[in-house]
């Protein structure tokens, strides 16, 4: 973390107000139970939930949407996206996504705009959910790559630490706007506090979880029984795709006049992998659920060299059929051991 400084949340939330006309600002709102992003234009910048384990939409939605038209111009560089609260499960993914929508040779200029107009706010986890286990593969409750700023909100007072020139410029921003305070070493030392309870309370709730590195092995193993036993409940909707952080398929949909519409896709649908003639690898439903782990935990990584998975749990909650992926690892690994 380099520069940094607080201010209360009612400054926070002024500057916030009054700068939503310049950028479009979207922050974690909370409806009944459910907390998810929102334009604070439409809602107000006094309605954002602060440091929450993590919003249901995606970081992914905002850089690749789910349908697009790919021959449209790409769109307005003098207004940029805020976006607050992004979880660190979230920013991990960027290194997956950013390998291959930013790759040397071929980069895909709607993502490379999103990402350039977009300045990223993490949040540290100040709770868990059921299901998330980030600690699990390698991860943290708290931003530690992939962000521009991060934020706490602790006794009422919004900490807001820098980590590059995008930052820089932001932060000067509100400085000129607004009172602010410099961070001290206390103020640190609770911000990290937070973070230690957090993290251990992650490592407790996953103690049987394998690893990453163990998950990819387990998955490899022969026996095919249990991929029927856990896919017998699989309605192959693509909802876990569809929510992955990480998850990238898309068709390219060619319409009259030239158009081409990039529009995601789901490993899990029937007919995914069908080729012409109808030939299908992957026509039955058991194999086309271990396909889809051995794509996040095996094949990704060996050909990005980075993580598929990021410990969201977001595929487990969204399941119609109820399947807990950590359930099947867990179960994996006691066989082997037996």
């Amino acid at each position: 973390m380099k520069e940094g400084f607080h201010l209360s949340e009612a400054q926070w939330t002024h500057f916030l107000e009054n700068h939503s006309e310049k950028y479009n600002i979207y922050a974690p709102v909370r409806h009944d139970k459910i907390i998810d992003y929102e334009l604070i234009n439409k809602v107000g910048a006094g309605e954002i939930d602060y440091n929450i384990p993590r919003p249901i939409t995606p970081l992914k939605l905002f850089f690749l949407p789910v349908k697009e038209n790919v021959t449209l111009d790409i769109g307005d560089p003098s207004r940029k996206n805020i976006i607050i609260g992004v979880p660190s499960c979230d920013l991990i993914a960027l290194d997956l996504l950013d390998e291959i929508y930013l790759n040397e040779s071929f980069p895909d200029p709607y993502y490379l705009y999103r990402r350039e107009n977009t300045i990223l706010i993490g949040a540290d986890c100040y709770g868990v959910l059921e299901h998330c286990h980030c600690t699990s593969y390698g991860g943290n409750p708290y931003p530690t790559k992939n962000y521009d700023l991060v934020l706490s909100l602790l006794n009422d007072r919004v900490y807001l630490l820098g980590n590059n020139k995008k930052a820089e410029d932001f932060l000067d921003e509100i400085k000129s706007n607004t009172e602010t305070s410099e961070v001290s070493d206390d103020d640190l030392e609770n911000i990290f506090s937070k973070r230690k309870e957090i993290r251990k309370k992650l490592a407790e709730m996953n103690a049987n979880l394998p690893d990453y590195k163990e998950t990819s092995e387990l998955i490899k193993e022969p026996d095919e029984s249990i991929w029927e036993k856990y896919s017998k409940n699989c309605v192959s909707c693509g909802a876990c795709a569809a929510i992955c952080p990480t998850c990238t398929c898309f068709l390219l949909v060619d319409r009259p006049g030239f158009e081409k519409v990039r529009q995601l896709d789901a490993c899990q649908y029937p007919g995914f992998s069908r080729v012409a003639a109808g030939g299908d690898h992957l026509k039955k439903l058991s194999e086309r659920f271990k396909n889809r782990y051995l794509c996040k935990y095996v094949w990704k990584p060996e050909k990005f060299g980075s993580i598929a998975c990021t410990g969201c749990g977001r595929c487990i909650e969204t399941c119609i059929g109820e399947i807990n992926k950590n359930e099947l690892f867990v179960e994996l690994a006691s066989a082997v051991e037996a």
